[in-house]
């Protein structure tokens, strides 16, 4: 691993930054804001049955109570089931904060505060394995602290954040795994001189578990989907990338045969594996969803597990036809072509607390919006990288293109074919992306090394302001995005733009 005991103290010093902005005053509000209203309920449904129930109709009012006699109460358990339209390893991770703290405001964000603080620590860490500087890993695991939608999203109980968080682990097992991959074939060339047989490249065991990263993604959110396969089709590329750097003729011959059979049983079955796994819960509950419990186990194991199975693909069809479906109108939608211009984030919270600021009138507000310096900044990084990789080829570049594209660029067709209801917080598995192009490009502005002390000097004052900026930016805008209690002027001069109110 790059950097030794200087390249760790680095990144852990700005998670735990990020780990106090995120803890901080956690359990504020006393509420289930926005669409935790589903998950933290159905998170405590599955750790009390292993799937998800109904509720009863007081359910919020008795939670907020402190109470958790909260489920309906039906004469069998699969008269009860709830139809719920995500898979559930990320309800799973946030029952688990439920299970260890109650099911109370702490309990139901505390496994997103966590991974979201713990996801800086991996993208410091992955920006530091792919520019070898410590000073850019750092940077790029700050800017993550700093972005509000990142922020938001980590004192929520929804599921984009645990998405965000297995796609950009997975990333950064494949980024080592292409280390690992390149050193190995470097030690074959020393020895070998191209003069014995193209090597295999081994168990890959950096592949396998970003499949299994890949597959909690998948398994927490369908989209998912879309980072498995652009990240298979980047890792093998890489492959024949490595094996013509060392000078292998046919390279891509050579990769297709020794590479990639079992490089695709690692980023393409496993991550199927991963997802089936996730509702060992349904298969082993009489109460599930489509379950067909009684059905199942009346003809032997064999029977039992073709039909479990077969329940569970039709579950999953039900599953696509209400995504396809799901076009109703909501006040906070927006096209995925207005994203990165964070023209309509999505109020969390809203309300005017009599006297809670000192002032006549008061306002209490989450706004899941990114922070704008940042995302500004991002959306010019991100061109700059297409114009570096034309010119280029460099691999950072492409990959942070590549990532950041698998994220944005498919809400186009399903904003376009299926009309679907969408908002800006499904971005957030593309932000560490686009802060990871914004590192890349902070290290061009540098220069090398070797490069004048005119020029490192101007370079790091660029940096240097432009971090400063999105620090400032990120304070100034911090009470409405952690539900402060602020004067109704102070909240409206926060809102930058129209259209976030």
């Amino acid at each position: 691993m790059p950097g030794g005991k200087a390249g760790w103290l680095g990144p852990l010093t700005v998670t735990a930054f990020a780990g106090f902005l995120r803890f901080d005053r956690l359990d504020v509000p006393h509420a289930l804001v926005f669409d935790e209203l589903y998950y933290a309920k159905d998170a405590y449904s599955l750790i009390t049955y292993g799937v998800e129930r109904q509720f009863a109709d007081d359910a919020e009012t008795v939670i907020l109570r402190g109470g958790t006699d909260v489920f309906k109460t039906c004469a069998a358990l699969d008269e009860c089931a709830a139809y719920v339209a995500h898979p559930p390893l990320g309800k799973w991770m946030i029952g688990v904060g439920e299970w260890l703290f109650g099911l109370t405001p702490f309990g139901w964000r505390f496994a997103a505060a966590l991974v979201g603080t713990l996801s800086v620590l991996i993208l410091a860490r992955a920006a530091r394995r792919m520019t070898r500087s410590t000073l850019l890993g750092c940077l790029a695991g700050l800017l993550l602290a700093l972005d509000g939608l990142h922020l938001v999203l980590s004192r929520s109980a929804l599921l984009d954040i645990f998405l965000m968080f297995w796609v950009l682990a997975g990333f950064a097992c494949l980024v080592a795994d292409r280390d690992a991959a390149r050193a190995r074939l470097m030690d074959w060339y020393r020895t070998s001189a191209l003069t014995g047989p193209a090597p295999r490249l081994g168990p890959r065991p950096w592949r396998l578990a970003a499949g299994l990263c890949l597959g909690a993604a998948t398994a927490t959110k369908w989209t998912g989907l879309l980072f498995v396969a652009a990240f298979a089709i980047m890792s093998l590329v890489w492959d024949c990338g490595a094996r013509r750097a060392v000078g292998l003729r046919r390279p891509y011959r050579g990769a297709a045969r020794l590479d990639w059979p079992l490089g695709l049983a690692w980023l393409g079955v496993v991550p199927l594996v991963v997802y089936v796994a996730s509702f060992a819960g349904w298969f082993a509950s009489a109460g599930g969803w489509g379950r067909n419990w009684e059905r199942a186990t009346s003809q032997g194991w064999a029977y039992a597990v073709f039909d479990s199975l077969r329940s569970l693909v039709d579950y999953q069809s039900q599953v696509l036809g209400f995504h396809q479906g799901l076009s109703a109108h909501h006040d906070y939608q927006s096209d995925p072509w207005t994203w990165p211009l964070l023209l309509r984030p999505v109020a969390f919270l809203y309300r005017a607390p009599d006297g809670a600021c000192g002032a006549p009138s008061c306002s209490q507000a989450i706004l899941g919006t990114g922070t704008p310096v940042i995302w500004y900044g991002g959306l010019l990084a991100l061109i700059a990288m297409v114009v570096w990789y034309v010119s280029t080829r460099d691999w950072r570049a492409g990959a942070a293109l590549l990532a950041y594209a698998a994220g944005w660029l498919p809400w186009f067709y399903f904003a376009l074919a299926d009309n679907r209801t969408m908002y800006l917080f499904y971005l957030l598995p593309a932000v560490p992306f686009m802060i990871l192009a914004i590192v890349l490009a902070c290290g061009l502005i540098l220069g090398p090394p070797g490069a004048p002390a005119a020029r490192r000097s101007a370079g790091a004052a660029v940096v240097g302001a432009f971090t400063l900026l999105a620090l400032v930016n990120f304070w100034w805008l911090s009470p409405v995005l952690t539900a402060v209690p602020v004067p109704y002027d102070a909240w409206l001069s926060r809102m930058l733009l129209r259209s976030w109110i």
